[in-house]
């Protein structure tokens, strides 16, 4: 969705609440949206509002300044646009599009248009029923657009029905399924780990490595924007998510980490475990800080729970699990050798001691090692990329 240009058409329903969001969404996901409000819209929430969320001046109107004569050109703006969203739609402005009445700016931009549109009916119960209605919609998915269906449940009227608008979620995973339609991964569930953890020594010292979990945050990303249901468990980080489709949790030390792998994996169809999470704990945790003395200090250390293996020995056959092997020496032979041993359906092998490779950068260096030990290198770049390219490996060979 990055760069794709979106215009949102709003119009006079209580639903436009909700476009908010929407708006939100979209320039989330790095689209360039520009809003276009029938007159009646701007009646429940102001320009300014939508001005806010898009970054761009809001349309309304053909004339900028009624004083000067200076106007504001239909045709560019429908032409300029990759899709566009009414939403909400109201009964009026359906009749309009189904008919091709053009009486105010939307209307004019719409029929300038050659993208596709995506239409949000948002209406009361009996409204959207009518026959006229029905007509309309029939009229308009005949004609190729695209009908977002409104749900059921409590309307503006105090009753209950069909007419709700579409959450804003759901209209996204609409929007991006009609721009990446082949999309293996839509609909799937992807459990996916980020980050380092951090194992306590004492209330404010712990064990913990260099991951910033960017790898894992991308591909998150990723995975969400081909229309993947992803829950992504990260240990501690300064990243932020951005798809409504990705839950994030957020947890500290390897034992949490496991501890919420172990419960949600059975019910995944994929695994990735980028996470770089420790191989030791301390045996016990300090009460108190341990202040400093002339000895030296021992702390005994014992393993933590290896995730990838016990997911690995879950593992039923319908699903797929990859794993990460970080190493500063002998990569391809650790990474096969960890493959056999957890179950793995492939391995991603990175050098933590090369340039561009390893943790903290925005750079990534890695080879792709399948289960019968074929393997795949790709060229240093980016970890956004690298993630696409991880997940176009386990789309072609292994789904």
């Amino acid at each position: 969705m990055k760069g794709k240009k979106i215009i949102v058409g709003v119009t006079g329903s209580i639903a436009i609440i909700k476009t908010t969001q929407l708006v939100r969404l979209l320039t989330k996901l790095g689209c360039e949206v520009k809003v276009v409000m029938t007159s009646a819209a701007t009646q429940f929430v102001t320009p300014m509002t939508f001005a806010s969320l898009s970054g761009h001046p809001i349309y309304s109107d053909f004339t900028e300044n009624k004083d000067t004569g200076e106007w504001t050109n239909h045709v560019h703006l429908g032409l300029w646009a990759d899709a566009i969203v009414i939403a909400p739609c109201s009964a009026n402005t359906l009749a309009k599009l189904a008919t091709g009445q053009c009486d105010n700016f939307l209307m004019a931009v719409v029929m300038s248009a050659r993208c596709p549109m995506f239409v949000a009916p948002a209406m009361d119960h009996d409204m959207f029923l009518h026959q006229g209605t029905q007509n309309n919609l029939q009229q308009l998915t005949q004609r190729g657009n695209i009908l977002l269906d409104p749900a059921e449940g409590s309307l503006a009227s105090g009753l209950e029905g069909k007419g709700r608008m579409m959450e804003p979620e759901q209209m996204i995973v609409k929007i991006q399924s009609y721009f990446q339609p082949d999309s293996k991964l839509e609909g799937k569930k992807i459990l996916i780990t980020a980050g380092p953890t951090y194992e306590p020594i004492d209330p404010v010292r712990f064990i913990g490595n260099h991951s910033s979990g960017k790898m894992g945050f991308a591909l998150a990303e990723a995975a969400a924007q081909r229309g993947a249901n992803v829950t992504l468990i990260a240990g501690p980080n300064h990243l932020k998510v951005n798809h409504p489709l990705i839950t994030y949790i957020g947890v500290t030390t390897a034992a949490e980490m496991a501890k919420h792998c172990c419960a949600l994996f059975p019910n995944m169809h994929i695994g990735i475990l980028a996470a770089a999470v420790a191989d030791y704990t301390p045996a016990e945790m300090a009460s108190q800080k341990i202040k400093k003395t002339h000895a030296s200090l021992n702390i005994q250390l014992k393993p933590t729970l290896d995730i990838l293996q016990e997911l690995g020995r879950q593992k039923s056959s319908e699903q797929k699990l990859i794993g990460f092997a970080l190493e500063t020496e002998n990569l391809i032979e650790n990474a096969q050798e960890k493959i056999k041993k957890k179950n793995l359906d492939f391995i991603v092998a990175n050098p933590a001691n090369e340039k561009n490779a390893g943790f903290g950068g925005d750079m990534n260096t890695v080879t792709l090692i399948d289960s019968d030990l074929r393997y795949t290198p790709l060229p240093t770049q980016t970890k956004e990329k690298i993630a696409h390219q991880i997940l176009d490996h386990l789309c072609s060979q292994h789904l």
